[in-house]
């Protein structure tokens, strides 16, 4: 596997590959490697004749400098088990390489992006990864890239910039990799001290809980949400937000009568944390509230 710096290496490299007509995948990531990202690496391989790996911390991203300074950085581990994967290229560009001095452009996706982490991170948050999405499908030009659904929204915001902007690209999702215990794995997690660690699985905990409580038949949203909120209250657990939204366009759903997306954010200590779950309804729970209420007076 071939470290390369530039963007300028990165497209020479691939012009090889690109007159064979091979198929290339993009992996991007910021690094501190984890099972979840090399799932999504070994589907690259599996669906791809290259795949290149970018590993950036994307400062336009982070809303506090100290976030940044602590995100962990392990380039040499990172290259290790990214070759090991099935990597075929890293791509690890300097700021300034993302970034050049003069750099006055940014992207925005409105509506699906202002909600949930949007509303809790501030508008410059998506900005900043629809920014580098698009520098960096731009930077390769793969022929697929590769998310998790860990990043729910994040998926939901760059398939729409993809769309809107007629990207030659396919997205491609993975599923959430987790701990043995549940926790979704995340390079944050690196930063919890013992008793955070288990204090975390609290945001897991919360969402099966809800679930659960929706398969038993509950399908009215605040039912199901002040569950999950017990469950985090009792581990000492405040959540920056816990939603049941619709998946596509992450408006808030009042009642379960589709397959909804359950999204939770917390900080544990100074480490913040995101999990979400695909919540499924049941035949019993489809049923609309005011339906509900026509067969009880009915039955009466």
């Amino acid at each position: 596997m071939k470290t390369l710096r530039t963007v300028e290496q990165l497209r020479a490299a691939l012009v090889p590959d690109r007159r064979e007509g091979l198929t290339i995948g993009l992996v991007p990531t910021m690094g501190a490697l984890h099972e979840g990202h090399l799932s999504l690496i070994e589907r690259a391989r599996a669906q791809c004749d290259r795949v290149v790996v970018s590993l950036f911390v994307n400062p336009a991203q982070f809303n506090e400098g100290t976030d940044l300074e602590r995100y962990p950085r392990q380039e040499q581990r990172d290259a290790r088990r990214a070759a090991t994967a099935g990597a075929d290229l890293l791509f690890a560009p300097s700021v300034e390489e993302v970034y050049p001095p003069g750099f006055a452009t940014s992207v925005e996706v409105l509506g699906v992006s202002e909600r949930l982490e949007g509303a809790a991170r501030g508008a410059e948050h998506f900005r900043g990864v629809c920014t580098v999405v698009t520098k960096l499908l731009c930077m390769c030009q793969p022929d697929a890239a590769y998310f998790g659904q860990k990043d729910a929204q994040q998926v939901v915001v760059i398939r729409r910039l993809v769309q809107d902007l007629n990207l030659p690209v396919r997205i491609e999702v993975c599923p959430t990799v987790r701990e043995p215990d549940g926790l979704a794995m995340s390079s944050r997690n690196a930063l919890l001290g013992t008793r955070e660690r288990e204090q975390a699985l609290a945001l897991y905990g919360a969402l099966r809980s809800i679930e659960d409580y929706a398969a038993r038949g509950e399908g009215r949203t605040a039912r199901l949400l002040e569950a999950g909120h017990q469950r985090l209250a009792a581990r000492g657990v405040h959540p920056e937000y816990l939603e049941l939204v619709d998946p596509d366009t992450l408006e808030r759903l009042e009642w379960l009568d589709r397959p909804a997306l359950l999204a939770v954010a917390a900080n544990i200590g100074a480490t913040r944390l995101i999990d979400n779950l695909i919540l499924q309804p049941t035949a019993v729970s489809t049923i609309a509230p005011n339906t509900e209420k026509a067969m009880t007076t009915c039955s009466a």
